[in-house]
């Protein structure tokens, strides 16, 4: 189930409807998420499961760095991840390529 959310805590809040076990099978990481105006939380992914934590992790595998506005738009699908990256709007660090997971983990709204 996709769908849109309205702001940040709405998105993290609603976290476990649109997590998809098939698109985390096999990750284990940590993502770490520092929204501008909205707050940290990380999530622990685990072969098929989750763990959603407010606040900064230790060791993130990967970070990503946005507006929190931005991040709702992206996930709502009207901002490309691609082009806010390419664009500076997103920042990622750590394993980048586990970016990329998180589409399948976490799918975006349907339009």
């Amino acid at each position: 189930m996709s769908f849109r959310v309205n702001n940040v805590e709405h998105y993290f809040n609603t976290l476990g409807d649109r997590f998809t076990r098939e698109g985390s099978r096999g990750v284990h990481a940590t993502y770490q998420f520092e929204l501008e105006g909205s707050g940290t939380w990380h999530i622990n992914i685990s072969d098929g499961d989750f763990e959603l934590h407010e606040g900064a992790s230790e060791l993130p595998t990967t970070t990503l760095k946005m507006k929190g506005e931005d991040y709702i738009k992206m996930v709502n699908g009207d901002l490309n991840g691609q082009m806010a990256f390419m664009t500076g709007k997103l920042k990622i660090s750590g394993q980048i390529p586990m970016a990329m997971k998180l589409k399948s983990i976490f799918p975006q709204a349907e339009k």
